[in-house]
């Protein structure tokens, strides 16, 4: 963990008062000083044990009381962007009940979590508060509205937002053009970019992303290239989601060898990069470069996701590759398993129950034996059925007719049935495993890890 600068700490020590003041005096001028201290160590922790945070929620500015605001908007900041951005408006609303006054970095970042989820009926409320205290003439607060609205697809409220904005910086133009190509109404975000322009303000990258997206959708390529070349003139630099965007837009508007240049002139490519390009050769009929280019991406270590294997499943099929398409698909199943199962054991090990559940419920293939027993066994180690004794029940019959020759899983569904107190099904299990001269799997052992 990297702790703030000695120099934070000394200068919070060299401005505490000397030992000969009145130890009154000396205690009041203490705790404003500790209280700075802890808001400097909490935003510290907070980006260090961020996975961990991410993993459970957690509430360590319940160990003050009252909490210093900045504390509370590190917290805020870190659900706004987590996988969890409900939890900021949970704490945003926890904030005002006991009485707290949010500023105006309070106020976007439950802006931002309302946009990521698209809870337009929180933000619309958020946004009431805004305007009761005041806050609507803040640029960070008003360009959060705009990135609120659009994300909830109501392009025509940012719009309105847009339009009673006293100052408009790069970032209130990009976040409207942003929310037309979201809403699907590409010929707006380009009426808005003409009157940016008109405004003399420079667009910056993320505003040209959304121009090239929205040249995608209309299948305007003299559009694209005009934007290609601004990057061009003005020596913006080509980062990896710049020349992403760029080269889905030659290749969605047929200039594949265009698109293909481009991709061997970009320096940083990330999986998104090679699937699009993979796709396009895959969408033009030019399955075996599409193959090609798949094991040049697999030689730079590269992993790829299900989308791009439904890709080259589809170009082995053009080309009657049945082997080939056979093996990739063998090989999408193995890593899916995998993936899911670490998913599984990382939901669980945190004590999610039902979270764990619902990932495999909603797994896109049925659930094989290895992610069952991993499961049942979660719920055995915490005890626990959490009001799901019917699904649980069918997913240990699911695991004996999968396996029905495996003495452990028997075992664990003896565990499973314990829990919910079905003593008889305890009994039949436990003496089927004599019964049937059932075996523990070779080279197979369950082991608890205290991770």
């Amino acid at each position: 963990m990297v702790f703030p600068p000695r120099r934070h700490l000394c200068a919070l020590q060299r401005s505490s008062p000397p030992p000969h003041h009145h130890h009154h005096h000396h205690h009041h001028l203490l705790i404003p000083l500790l209280l700075q201290l802890h808001s400097l160590l909490l935003k510290t922790a907070l980006d260090h044990f961020r996975p961990l945070l991410a993993a459970k929620p957690v509430s360590p500015h319940a160990l003050l009381s009252p909490p210093p605001l900045f504390s509370l908007n590190s917290l805020l900041r870190f659900y706004a962007s987590s996988r969890s951005p409900l939890q900021s408006l949970r704490l945003f609303a926890a904030l005002r009940r006991v009485g707290l006054r949010p500023d105006n970095f309070t106020y976007p970042f439950a802006l931002r979590a309302c946009g990521r989820t698209s809870a337009l009926g929180s933000g619309a409320a958020v946004h009431g508060l805004v305007v009761k205290v005041g806050f609507c003439s803040d640029s960070y607060v008003g360009n959060t509205l705009l990135y609120m609205y659009a994300g909830c697809g109501v392009a025509a409220f940012a719009r309105k937002v847009f339009d009673e904005m006293g100052v408009r910086d790069v970032v209130s133009w990009s976040s409207v053009i942003q929310g037309y190509v979201a809403c699907n109404q590409p010929a707006e975000a380009m009426m808005m970019f003409y009157q940016m322009r008109l405004s003399n303000v420079l667009p910056n990258s993320v505003t040209l992303i959304s121009l090239l997206s929205a040249s995608t959708q209309l299948g305007d390529l003299r559009t694209g290239r005009s934007i290609h070349s601004l990057v061009s003139v003005n020596n913006i630099k080509l980062d990896v989601p710049l020349g992403t965007a760029l080269i889905r837009m030659y290749s969605k508007c047929g200039r594949i060898e265009n698109a293909f240049h481009l991709f061997n002139t970009v320096k940083e490519k990330n999986l998104q990069t090679w699937a699009i390009m993979i796709s396009g050769f895959a969408d033009h009929g030019r399955a075996q470069e599409a193959l090609n280019l798949f094991s040049e991406m697999e030689a730079v270590n590269i992993k790829p996701d299900s989308t791009l294997f439904s890709i080259i499943l589809s170009a082995c099929s053009h080309l009657g590759l049945v082997d080939e398409g056979q093996k990739y698909f063998n090989r999408m199943v193995n890593e899916l398993i995998s993936n899911q199962v670490w998913s599984i054991m990382v939901v669980w090990r945190a004590g999610l129950v039902e979270a764990a559940y619902e990932l495999i419920r909603n797994m896109p293939m049925a659930p094989n034996s290895i992610i069952l027993r991993s499961f049942l066994w979660a719920c055995k180690k915490h005890g626990e059925l959490c009001g799901l004794r019917e699904e649980m029940n069918q997913l240990m019959n699911l695991l004996l007719e999968k396996e029905p020759g495996l003495g452990s899983n028997y075992v664990i569904a003896a565990h499973v049935s314990a829990l919910s107190s079905k003593w008889n099904d305890v009994a039949k299990l436990r003496g089927s495993i004599g019964e049937k001269d059932l075996k523990k799997a070779a080279g197979c052992s369950w082991m608890e890890a205290n991770c």
